[in-house]
């Protein structure tokens, strides 16, 4: 927890410096949030920072975030990407049912699913209809970049 907030200071301080170094060419719009029945964020705030030095536009949907907010937000925002963080192996159902009401609103066609967590890997992808995977944030960034075809 402690680190958690180490890098939220650190991250703020770091923003105006990414600032200064010119503005980059917004390259894509992604919806980033801990699923559901997990209030770990410090993977999923790294990921964040990572993603918009990268050049796309976050919008942040926090923790614990229930399947009816992520489709609010894809609804609102009309991203091409949705990222869901997960850290506990009980929260998973909370993935493959967020992703289940992204079909179920026609949704899913529209967004990539990226998921991600220190305990996600290519059978937890596979089991609940994720585009794609990772446990590490700058591969989620590659991976995102290629979704987007600024790779």
């Amino acid at each position: 927890m402690i680190a958690g907030e180490i890098f939220k200071t650190v991250s703020e301080m770091l923003k105006p410096r990414l600032k200064e170094k010119g503005e980059r060419k917004e390259i894509g719009t992604m919806v980033i949030g801990t699923v559901e029945g997990d209030v770990h964020d410090l993977g999923k705030n790294i990921a964040k920072v990572l993603l918009e030095a990268a050049g796309f536009r976050v919008y942040d949907l926090g923790v614990d975030v229930p399947p009816d907010e992520f489709v609010r937000a894809v609804k609102q925002y009309n991203p091409g990407i949705v990222g869901m963080s997960c850290l506990l192996t009980s929260a998973w159902k909370s993935i493959e049912r967020t992703i289940r009401r992204l079909k179920e609103e026609g949704l899913k066609d529209r967004v990539k699913v990226i998921i991600g967590g220190a305990m996600i890997n290519e059978r937890v992808a596979k089991m609940v209809g994720a585009d794609a995977w990772t446990n590490d944030a700058k591969k989620g960034v590659d991976i995102c970049k290629r979704f987007v075809g600024a790779d």
